[in-house]
């Protein structure tokens, strides 16, 4: 990805190295009234994110110094997250709808956020309470480490994707979803968690295409993004874990889902062919 010398986002917030506390480099968009369970890109039920989210660290009065690979990164999701708020404030506008800006906060070890407390461990992750999304960039050497999804763009999904969480957010997808965990049960639930991911898998692509229309796609990018979207399938994950796959207790869509859902999105570059939900109805 086209991404050295390009402006980055003023809506990124710094708390690497400093617990719970904030270190403020831009502005927040803060408010929405309903708090969910946060998002996952590595999978997991509910009920191992709730764990997660008690997971806490330590405050650190120490100023974070970070390497030159993490200075780098930061500076690429920054680009990364002015390109979704510039192509999202112009697909909103088109429906004469205004796009309000996420911030990205970096941090490492744990974080707070209105969703509660999350670990590292959970990975990269939305939080509608907050309009907020999070990220500690040690999750970039797992992608290329653990899921063997190296390259720029494969982190560059993983933003998206979350993004796309947000999108899902401003739109009021879920607003109207997450309220039937408390109605159905966790497997039929499960069925609507699936197709609310992949439907943020088709928004990455939607993303993907407009990124592609300004030009700062490069060679392989595309192959990187489904390369990702494929190694963090509920299928392949839990495969590589412990062997076998439970279908009914998916989150997130297969390996072969989240890359279909991805490259439609890429293909259609509009809002309206992601209804993802019609295999759950």
């Amino acid at each position: 990805m086209k991404w050295r010398g390009r402006s980055g986002s003023s809506n990124v917030e710094d708390r690497r190295g400093m617990g719970g506390g904030k270190r403020l480099v831009g502005g927040g968009i803060g408010g929405i009234i309903v708090v969910i369970i946060v998002t996952l890109l590595s999978g997991g039920s509910p009920g191992d994110i709730l764990n997660n989210l008690t997971n806490t660290g330590s405050e650190s009065n120490v100023p974070y110094e970070q390497t030159a690979q993490e200075e780098e990164l930061s500076q690429f999701v920054s680009v990364v997250l002015k390109d979704t708020e510039d192509i999202w404030s112009d697909l909103f506008k088109q429906k004469g709808l205004t796009y309000e800006d996420p911030t990205l906060v970096l941090y490492t070890g744990s974080v707070q956020s209105a969703c509660g407390e999350a670990g590292a461990s959970v990975g990269p992750f939305y939080c509608p309470g907050d309009h907020k999304l999070y990220i500690d960039l040690s999750f970039y050497d797992e992608l290329r480490q653990e899921f063997q999804a190296p390259g720029d763009f494969a982190m560059a999904y993983v933003i998206a994707h979350e993004v796309g969480h947000h999108v899902q957010t401003l739109l009021g997808t879920t607003e109207k979803i997450m309220p039937l965990r408390e109605q159905l049960s966790e497997t039929e639930f499960n069925k609507y968690l699936v197709n609310f991911e992949l439907q943020a898998d088709y928004l990455a692509g939607v993303w993907a295409h407009h990124a592609q229309g300004m030009g700062v796609l490069e060679a392989g990018d595309i192959e990187e993004a489904l390369t990702a979207a494929s190694a963090v399938g509920d299928d392949s994950i839990q495969k590589k874990a412990q062997g076998y796959v439970v279908p009914e207790s998916f989150t997130h869509g297969t390996s072969a889902q989240r890359k279909q859902w991805f490259n439609k999105g890429f293909q259609t570059g509009n809002i309206e062919g992601g209804d993802t939900f019609q295999q759950a109805s």
